[in-house]
């Protein structure tokens, strides 16, 4: 904080930046089937599963917590 001459102390006003990223309700439910595959992925790799838990765990790993993060909705305006 800085003071000034007359010994009154200024607040710094703390501005937010967007960083253009939004989280929804699309992308929340893009994260829980993500995270489900991934339980069904350890769960068929627990069972022995050589063919089908790689394919689960690459497609929530590599494709669907990813495209969660990524993906933005549509906005109709600018403004917040």
């Amino acid at each position: 904080m800085a003071v000034t001459k007359s010994g009154s102390r200024q607040r710094r006003r703390m501005v937010e930046t967007d960083l253009g990223f939004t989280w929804g309700p699309w992308n929340s439910g893009l994260l829980a089937v993500g995270l489900l595959v991934l339980a069904a992925g350890y769960l068929a790799l627990g069972r022995g599963s050589i063919s089908l838990a790689p394919a689960l765990l690459v497609l929530g790993y590599c494709v669907l917590i990813p495209a969660s993060l990524l993906l933005r909705g549509r906005k109709s305006d600018s403004g917040e």
